[in-house]
């Protein structure tokens, strides 16, 4: 009998009949095992329990793990149920039992798990889903690589596929999500200690699933995937509140497209825009209710894949008051930022419309608001006729104006002061008028201004009056010289404001230069980088530097889709030497900016010239290196030639000697001397032998199933020292795919290398052995703990005379590890070197099962990662 009658749990709603209450799901999500999920969810079972709650644990796995062992005792645990699969026991969750006991809150540990067959559901979180009916609420772990819609995603990442998953809607669903978050270092460290797996297990999860870099990519999965979580419960609170002003947690950009030709634009500057902030990008057309306008089914589907390859989601929404539906959507998912482009209505046009652009910015609030020009902006009419003033419009537009206003009102102040003024003091402040509308507008205004000023002048203040007669000659010269006056003072004007714009156009200039000047002299190669520049800065569609070689033309570098292939194909044509042309196709370019395309193409010569020299030092390099690498061999060589062959010299001189008697001990050690040192000699020859094999490619294996433990037994047989190695290898371990003549010398190089570099000061630990699987392989590991190597040096480790520079004593001319990478690598596996854990060199060998292990559905990520 259960300690206390079962609970119901029921709960009315809107003051009518009681209804069952479901229960609460609560979900502690991780990024990998051993991060403390299982912990975390026993912390909260206890503390719900000391508040009064009543308490079971339905399933808590603890793989054997102290702590966790030991926080499940004094909680109250609903007994498993049995069952067998495939000749094995298994325990599962008694989902029955759970539901007849009825408490408040159970513990469900691994929610991904895969029941057996038999049982009363094939999956746990559909167990956890039955209690939740049944009003109990459920404390549950998963690991992000159990979530169905990452399950692709990790195993691209950590090479394990997934077997087990559970659908993103269960978890999504929950009432609370929490995750539990460590460092990928703190893991690694948690793991060494064995506070994860046993210590046979350790050294493999350490060099494959827990590398550093799976576990930074698997903990930045689950935060942004947690992340989204957060914003979907925003969501629904802000819809649950009614909610519409926008609070700027999260960074969202909408762009509006009109479907006319700026929309890639406008699509590709809001990529840009959210991609410098972060940002979400929301592609979004209103379409008008009348169904008249709108985008064509192509149009659609263009821009749809458009937003889709920039990583942006597109929607339609449909309303007649387009800026009224656009803020609408923006407030509606909280957007921070809206991109639209400028109006392609004529001034005339806004004039009586102000556009959707104006109307957005006006009603936007907390909304920020990008106006993007394009080209289609303005009006055809501006887009055709070119502003050849070199004055600004709004300057010009005031200069219009002024040439009716000034004149006008010099005409007021001489009709009002008749009787006080002379006709000269008229004149001047004619004179004046047409000066200042010069001096704002520039010629046009300026002509009209003095045309304007002479014909009142003359109706108002010269005889015969009020009639357009001019009898005097004086009164010609006068306004003649207005009209000369105010073309001069237009001129002077015009002049000053085009040298103003030639200074910025050569600022312009000076800074595209300096900008290709720093591309050549800070890059290692700068010519593709160089041209890329000139292709973007003149916005060309692909920019080509050409070489004449044996009469023909080369593309020596190019930048852009459909390059030039000789300089006749070009829009422009460079000549920077008779044999180098740089060749631009995409527009005509006006005549000044060819003076910055010729530097450019100067600067590129300069930047070809400096790529061939890199290469020629390269190669010098390499040559040097050469020479280095065959002195090292020739030095090695000397030295540990000369060693062995005098020690047989030796041997054999004394036993030759016919004046010395020896003792049947002394003949022994001298025969055992010159056997020993015939052996080190015969070694040094093969491994020479072997690096040449390799070179040239001549190794053939001859694969065929062996294992690991008979090859580490008869490597050991031709290792000195054998007696200083653990072997920890299960005789049944998989077999796997090698040639067992080759993988018996990788064995034996790799074990005599840690035998000789494995010494930790005077202390000889011994070098360890053992043999594990990984997914479909098998590896060994030989671990020392000597020195191991300094930072940055593992890929190094395997190359040829790697003692060069060396100030120890031990023999050997570094080619034992490269031969064992080279022979591991012709059998189709990997060899790689890893810290051990509290100093030394680990070096594993990897190479594939003959005969994978059947994978049992049961087991999750935290039993196959071994």
């Amino acid at each position: 009998m259960w300690p206390w009658p079962p609970r119901e749990h029921t709960e009315k709603v809107d003051g009518q009949q009681d209804k069952p209450r479901r229960g609460e799901l609560r979900i502690y999500l991780g990024a990998a095992p051993g991060v403390g999920k299982t912990y975390a969810v026993l912390g909260e079972a206890w503390r719900r329990k000391e508040r009064g709650t009543d308490v079971v644990v339905g399933i808590v796995e603890t793989h054997g793990r102290k702590k966790t062992a030991e926080l499940v005792e004094g909680l109250e645990i609903v007994p498993r149920r049995r069952g067998e699969y495939r000749g094995h026991e298994f325990t599962e969750m008694d989902v029955d039992a759970v539901l007849a006991r009825r408490p408040e809150v159970a513990v469900v540990d691994e929610l991904a798990h895969t029941n057996i067959p038999g049982s009363r559901n094939e999956k746990r979180w559909q167990d956890v889903l039955e209690l939740l009916d049944a009003g109990i609420d459920v404390l549950s772990t998963v690991n992000v690589q159990h979530l169905q819609s990452l399950n692709d995603v990790v195993e691209k990442i950590t090479g394990v596929p997934q077997q087990e998953t559970v659908p993103d809607e269960v978890v999504r669903k929950a009432e609370q999500v929490e995750l539990v978050d460590i460092t990928p270092e703190a893991l690694r460290r948690r793991l060494a200690h064995g506070n994860v797996y046993p210590a046979e297990r350790i050294d493999a999860a350490l060099g494959n699933y827990f590398r550093p870099g799976n576990l930074t990519a698997l903990r930045e999965l689950a935060l942004l995937w947690v992340a989204d979580q957060v914003d979907v419960a925003l969501q629904r609170y802000r819809q649950q509140q009614h909610i519409t002003d926008t609070w700027e947690t999260r960074e969202r950009v909408v762009v509006s497209i009109t479907g006319g030709p700026e929309s890639e634009t406008l699509i590709r500057r809001a990529s840009r825009i959210a991609a410098r902030a972060g940002a979400e990008l929301l592609v979004l057309h209103v379409l008008r209710g009348d169904g008249l306008s709108g985008l064509g089914p192509a149009e659609m589907g263009r821009y749809r894949k458009l937003a889709e390859q920039l990583g942006a989601t597109f929607h339609t929404v449909v309303g007649d008051d387009v800026p009224t539906a656009l803020l609408e959507f923006a407030r509606g998912v909280n957007a921070t930022q809206l991109v639209v482009g400028t109006s392609r209505r004529s001034r005339l046009a806004r004039l009586f419309d102000e556009g959707i652009g104006a109307t957005v910015v006006q009603r936007s609030g907390a909304i920020d608001v990008h106006m993007v020009t394009h080209e289609e902006a303005g009006g055809r009419l501006r887009r055709l006729l070119p502003r050849r003033s070199p004055l600004k419009p709004s300057r010009r537009a005031l200069g219009w104006a002024l040439s009716a206003l000034v004149p006008g009102l010099a005409t007021v102040i001489g009709v009002l002061l008749r009787g006080q003024l002379d006709l000269s003091t008229d004149i001047v402040d004619y004179f004046l008028a047409t000066v200042v509308v010069a001096l704002v507008g520039g010629l046009g205004p300026a002509l009209v201004a003095a045309l304007l000023s002479a014909g009142l002048l003359n109706f108002f203040f010269t005889e015969p009056l009020y009639t357009l007669t001019v009898h005097a000659q004086s009164n010609v010269i006068t306004l003649v010289a207005m009209v000369v006056v105010g073309v001069l003072v237009a001129l002077v004007v015009d002049t000053a404001a085009r040298l103003a714009k030639q200074a910025a156009e050569a600022r312009t200039e000076a800074s595209l230069l300096a900008s290709y000047a720093r591309t050549v002299l800070t890059n290692t190669a700068p010519l593709p980088r160089l041209l890329e520049k000139v292709r973007e800065n003149f916005g060309l569609e692909s920019v080509s530097l050409l070489e004449k070689q044996d009469g023909e033309w080369r593309r020596v570098e190019e930048c852009g889709p459909n390059p030039c292939g000789e300089p006749d194909e070009a829009d422009i044509d460079v000549p920077v030497t008779p044999d180098v042309h740089l060749t631009l196709r995409g527009r005509a370019l006006p005549a000044e900016d060819r003076r910055v395309l010729e530097a450019a193409a100067g600067q590129a010569l300069l930047a070809l010239r400096q790529q061939r020299m890199a290469a020629a030092t390269a190669r010098a390099e390499r040559k040097a290196e050469a020479t280095e690498l065959r002195t090292a061999l020739l030095s090695a060589l000397g030295h540990d030639l000369r060693t062995p062959l005098t020690s047989i010299k030796a041997s054999i001189g004394s036993l030759r000697a016919h004046d010395i008697e020896l003792s049947p001990e002394d003949t022994e050690e001298l025969l055992a001397t010159a056997e020993e040192s015939t052996d080190r000699l015969a070694a040094l020859v093969d491994n020479l032998l072997d690096s040449s094999r390799l070179a040239t490619g001549a190794v053939r294996p001859q694969p065929r199933p062996v294992g690991y433990d008979e090859v580490v037994a008869h490597a050991l047989s031709t290792v000195d020292n054998s007696d200083s190695v653990v072997v920890d290898v299960d005789e049944r371990l998989p077999a796997v795919l090698a040639d067992p003549g080759l993988l018996e010398r990788v064995v034996a190089n790799v074990i005599d290398n840690a035998l000789r570099h494995g010494k930790n000061g005077r202390v000889a630990e011994p070098v360890s052995v053992r043999g594990s699987t990984y997914a479909e392989y098998v590896e060994l590991r030989i671990v020392d703990h000597g020195r191991g190597l300094r930072k940055g040096a593992a890929e190094s480790a395997f190359a040829p005379f790697q003692r060069l520079g060396d100030r120890d004593n031990t023999p050997g001319i570094g080619l034992g590890l490269s031969v064992a990478k080279g022979f591991t690598e012709a059998m189709d596996g990997t060899i790689r070197a890893e810290d051990t854990p509290g100093g030394g060199l680990t070096v594993v060998i990897s190479l594939r099962a003959y005969a994978a292990p059947q994978v049992v559905p049961l087991v999750d990520i935290e039993e196959r990662v071994r």
